[in-house]
């Protein structure tokens, strides 16, 4: 990616090189899109049916699939065209501008009872998830760029730690600015939704901020080859590499068909985990915000807790630990999301999502964390880089998955009951827990691999 972050530079400077700090920073400064947009402040406030009106939920998730089957077509020829021509930095600059672009632009949504100001949500985040998940194809390629086989679990749970801190420190920091206070920094009010509407601006700030460091010293690579391959050839290359996975080792074919799908499942819990505090367990804006610095908390310390457990009892054990816990966790929250009364122990809605969301939450880094480490682990000497693309490639390919059940679920409950789609805004967490237990039912025939 640039001149000084051959492989020999960690070997020299330890694991947490300046050209490590760059490319981490980037993860601490993509937090702003995942954390505040998607997540937990513009995602709940589109969602909100006062503001934008009882559809604007379901929209969002079919949108995001229609995003999602977007990004799965063009990743495979984007990923095979910045490794011929080495464009790799030049593709992250301009993939990184455009997403802060469209997140300033979300200023001018406003609230309008589900009209045009809607849809102009709706289509900027669309668009804004299309370009911010073909950069992360690039970005997430990068980590070999800076690290040796030795650090490279290390370097690449630094950046993904990076990044739950950075949404942490940014969302309590428009908490305490915007979101809490009547009159925040400024003279901002929640008026016509200016509150949240500048905060997008502070995200888009963030954002370039961080960025620019690895933007800056970043230099694109030698072209490795001049030939153009089309939508096409890309999927059949695909498609080869798989078949050969498949004739030597199929373990490792079931492993990029299962994490591809739970993946997805583990995106949608934080992609709808703040639509669903808000429009199915009565949180107030300011509650979401809260709980997403509270989910990024959590996250972050578990994933480094499991660190160690993965490396004692393998990787493939705390997935399959993680996925079922979040299957059972999810059920759980779905049946008893009116709340609990069992004479002494009652539990409102909200302390309901508090308590089983947040434990939702412990599994989905570790779970993450430990996917890239086993393909780290059963990567073949000099087809890593391969694999890893087939990795991201195939996650990619599924990437509608949980934003379509989320929607077709809360549409059919809607029609079976007779109701609005906001009142079966609930209905959206059977979506997402289908998605975890097929990727988890499809994670069973994968090889345990023996940790290091």
């Amino acid at each position: 990616m640039s001149a000084d972050t051959s492989t020999d530079q960690p070997k020299k400077q330890g694991f947490l090189s300046p050209a490590v700090w760059r490319w981490a920073m980037w993860d601490w400064g993509s937090a702003a899109f995942n954390s505040v947009v998607t997540t937990f402040v513009f995602a709940a406030y589109l969602t909100n049916k006062d503001l934008f009106g009882p559809d604007a939920n379901s929209y969002l998730g079919w949108v995001l699939a229609a995003a999602g089957i977007v990004v799965a077509i063009i990743a495979p020829a984007l990923g095979q065209w910045t490794d011929r021509t080495g464009r790799r930095n030049s593709t992250l600059t301009w993939a990184t501008l455009g997403v802060v672009v469209i997140m300033a632009f979300l200023f001018f949504v406003k609230p309008d009872g589900g009209g045009t100001y809607m849809w102009l949500g709706l289509i900027l985040v669309a668009l804004g998830n299309i370009i911010f998940e073909t950069g992360s194809v690039v970005y997430n390629s990068t980590v070999s760029d800076i690290s040796t086989k030795e650090t490279v679990g290390r370097v690449s749970g630094f950046g993904w730690g990076m990044g739950y801190v950075g949404g942490i420190v940014l969302l309590a920091i428009l908490y305490v600015g915007f979101i809490a206070p009547d009159v925040g920094w400024f003279g901002v009010t929640s008026e016509d939704g200016t509150n949240i509407r500048v905060s997008m601006v502070i995200s888009a700030a963030w954002f370039l901020l961080s960025a620019l460091p690895l933007m800056i010293k970043g230099k694109d690579r030698e072209p490795s080859g001049s030939q153009t391959h089309g939508i096409i050839e890309a999927y059949r290359q695909v498609f080869r590499s798989i078949a050969q996975f498949w004739r030597t080792d199929r373990s490792v074919v079931w492993f990029l068909i299962s994490s591809a799908i739970y993946r997805d499942g583990l995106a949608g819990v934080f992609s709808f985990g703040g639509v669903l505090a808000a429009a199915a367990f009565g949180f107030e804006a300011d509650e979401v915000l809260i709980f997403g610095i509270a989910a990024n908390v959590v996250a972050g310390i578990a994933t480094i807790v499991f660190g160690r457990l993965d490396d004692r009892s393998g990787s493939r054990a705390v997935i399959l630990l993680s996925l079922t816990t979040m299957v059972v966790v999810a059920f759980i929250i779905f049946f008893a999301h009116a709340g609990i009364d069992l004479g002494p122990i009652q539990l409102t809605p909200t302390a309901m999502f508090w308590i089983f969301g947040l434990i939702l939450c412990v599994f989905v880094g570790p779970t993450q964390s430990a996917s890239r480490t086993y393909l780290a682990r059963i990567a073949p000497h000099g087809e890593e880089g391969e694999l890893f693309g087939l990795y991201a490639t195939t996650g990619r390919a599924v990437s509608f998955l949980a934003p379509f059940m989320y929607s077709t679920c809360i549409t059919i409950a809607a029609n079976v009951m007779g109701t609005s789609r906001a009142d079966a805004a609930y209905f959206g967490i059977l979506g997402i827990v289908l998605v975890l237990l097929v990727g988890l039912l499809a994670f069973i025939p994968v090889k345990p691999q023996r940790a290091p």
